[in-house]
């Protein structure tokens, strides 16, 4: 099933507050409830469907700069002293930080049905409340509404998808030369050679969940800043609103 079709997939419900069960008429002159709810759904899945489709090709996080996942602030005098004392030092480094790319962009469809969920669950109220909440509302909706399912989902895909792609391997080669040089007796004349944990799963979990809002937000924003973005008539109706304030 596309993204698009997937995420919006949703049943009506009994509760009167529920957004689907509110009428829509694109024909009247100001957004009903119900536009209101279906305009905001449908801005959320431009936003998610562009966002997480960047994000799960190849490359995604790795070829952009503001979401590519380096070593965590722990490891940085790992690369220093391993470039130095390590043969092979950097090409280790180079593999680590690739392959922890590589899961983040394996894993980034996990968050299609979380998102879907939340979606589902919205409110009128909290649709209002996102439309005139300003740029970045839907987003910050989102992030409360599916962090910990997000965390749940992702740790595992991560942690397997690390292994599949060797990114556990290649964190491992990478670590362990060091460790044993930060446990032997010469460390004690190199300055910040301490031992460090291999495990990455929660570090690359957190910064993969970072770049993923982070294309949400960017695609909500252009919605709301961006005329050419509202690439339907209900867009341009429930936005338009913000327009005249």
């Amino acid at each position: 099933m596309a993204l698009s079709s997937l995420l919006f997939t949703t049943s009506i419900t009994s509760s009167c507050d529920t957004l689907s069960q509110l009428p829509i008429s694109l024909g009247n002159l100001e957004p009903t409830d119900g536009e209101i709810g279906s305009g905001l759904k449908e801005a959320l899945n431009v936003g998610i469907n562009k966002g997480v489709q960047q994000l799960m090709k190849t490359d995604g996080y790795f070829a952009n700069q503001a979401l590519k996942i380096l070593l965590p602030p722990e490891a940085q005098n790992v690369q220093n002293i391993i470039t130095k004392y390590v043969p092979g030092g950097q090409d280790l480094i180079n593999g680590a930080v690739l392959k922890m790319n590589r899961a983040a962009e394996e894993a980034a469809k996990e968050a299609v049905p979380i998102f879907a969920n939340a979606i589902t669950g919205m409110s009128f109220t909290d649709a209002r409340n996102i439309l005139f909440g300003g740029n970045g509302s839907a987003t910050t909706y989102l992030k409360n509404a599916t962090t910990q399912a997000l965390i749940n989902a992702y740790s595992p895909k991560i942690n397997a998808s690390m292994e599949s792609v060797g990114a556990k391997q290649a964190w491992e080669a990478l670590v362990k030369p060091y460790n044993k040089f930060a446990n032997s007796p010469a460390a004690m004349l190199v300055d910040g050679a301490r031992p460090i944990n291999p495990d990455l799963t929660g570090y690359v979990t957190q910064r993969a969940l970072e770049g993923l809002f982070l294309k949400v937000n960017e695609g909500e924003n252009d919605i709301r800043g961006n005329l050419g973005a509202r690439s339907s008539q209900l867009l341009q109706k429930v936005f338009g609103m913000l327009d005249k304030k």
